[in-house]
């Protein structure tokens, strides 16, 4: 548990709030793209616009003929909220217990034609089909620092520091970061978007790493697509930079939160690079392949990442895992509410008193995309209250925040 009285939970109860948009429209038109996207039976549609009508006003509804591995912890889970409205209830409950109603209504888990069927795995495609340009120039750097900084510590240093804003940044294809870069693709300067990044602890992070060189390094990851990309070129220059020893990847074990990332979107990456004409891209890729051949990157999947819980509320085992890292990066906005619980923190409240329960030091790379933030300076809140109106909430905005 944080060190300090938690407050109360985020609810989509609260009026004009972005958690009310989202369980009013964004959720309903999530359910409905799930339609138009996938070739599903007339009544699994009919039941999913069901979900969407109800969402705004309707009762949550139970699980029904799911043989889901986890479907005992949900009824766990759910005890507490029978017979409620989806306004009125945790809203990260809400949300993850949406997605995980979705892979019931589609036959997910059951056995016969549907069996495992993503039904996000359209936009997952998409998002890296339509960023190849992108992830062509991102793989040419990576491919440059390699060959460069075995022989320059500074120059890896300078790497390191680029690629963990790239991981920041990834859910943001056209990023703007690309003009940053000088001729010799050396030397990164990111001035235009450290503007946007509220709290930077990048640096002290890099030390870490960099310090790290015997150690492990886990990797919570967030969205596939571009965004799985950056991750995995910072994988892959932490291995074959020889920063650190070995890797763990936690993934989502079902599709959630429509692009989380699971093992199998790794390997679909990973095998997407390496069918490009592009030789940066195939080199990328090959490495990827000899860092999970030798053992040195590890893909996990935890049903505790797909759960309502809080951070705090991780089972031992999961915890136990963690503890023999020397830094575990937390990325995305999902991951960073379930370090908080979700909850209503005072923006200014330090971070390292909230999450004061992890067993190793923890980094967060996170855009923000919703009402929850914490360890911000009163002054950059009242700046940021007069510039942009939904900067808790439009993914303009970034935190890299380390608790040591």
């Amino acid at each position: 548990m944080p060190k300090l009285p938690v407050p109360p939970p985020l609810v989509g109860s609260e009026i004009g709030s972005f958690t009310e948009f989202t369980v009013t429209e964004r959720m309903p038109a999530i359910a409905r793209r799930v339609i138009a996207e996938n070739n599903f039976s007339s009544e699994i549609n009919t039941t999913l616009e069901n979900l969407a009508t109800e969402l705004p006003i309707g009762y949550l509804r139970p699980l029904f003929n799911d043989t889901g591995v986890d479907i005992s912890a949900w009824e766990k889970y759910l005890e507490p909220y029978k017979n409620q409205r989806w306004l009125d209830v945790p809203w990260f409950f809400a949300e993850t217990y949406f997605y995980r109603l979705i892979l019931n209504i589609t036959n997910y888990f059951r056995p016969g034609e549907w069996q495992e069927i993503d039904p996000f795995n359209l936009q997952k495609s998409q998002g890296l089909e339509t960023s190849l340009n992108s992830i062509i120039l991102l793989g040419d750097r990576v491919n440059n620092w390699l060959d460069k900084s075995q022989l320059d510590e500074k120059l890896k240093q300078t790497a390191l520091i680029a690629l963990l804003y790239f991981s920041l940044w990834g859910n943001r294809v056209d990023l703007s970061l690309w003009s940053a870069f000088d001729n010799d693709r050396s030397r990164f300067d990111i001035e235009s978007q450290l503007a946007h990044v509220l709290v930077d602890d990048t640096h002290k992070a890099v030390e870490l790493l960099t310090s790290s060189q015997e150690g492990r390094i886990d990797f919570v990851v967030d969205n596939a697509g571009f965004e799985l990309v950056c991750d995995l070129c910072l994988v892959d220059f932490l291995l074959s930079g020889g920063v650190v020893e070995q890797v763990y990847l936690h993934l989502k074990p079902h599709p959630t939160f429509v692009s989380d990332a699971m093992i199998k979107d790794v390997h679909y990456t990973t095998k997407f690079l390496a069918t490009t004409s592009n030789q940066q891209m195939i080199s990328l890729a090959q490495r990827l392949q000899k860092h999970l051949a030798s053992g040195r990157l590890i893909l996990a999947d935890n049903y505790f990442w797909t759960s309502p819980l809080a951070f705090w509320e991780i089972p031992n085992s999961l915890k136990n895992e963690l503890a023999k890292s020397s830094l575990i990066i937390i990325k995305g906005d999902a991951n960073y509410r379930r370090l908080l619980g979700d909850r209503h923190w005072d923006f200014t409240t330090n971070i390292a008193d909230i999450v004061s329960y992890l067993p190793v030091p923890m980094v967060a790379l996170r855009t923000l995309k919703s009402e929850v933030a914490v360890g911000l300076k009163p002054e950059v809140i009242e700046k940021l209250a007069k510039s942009d109106s939904s900067w808790l909430t439009n993914g303009q905005w970034g935190v890299v925040q380390l608790v040591a």
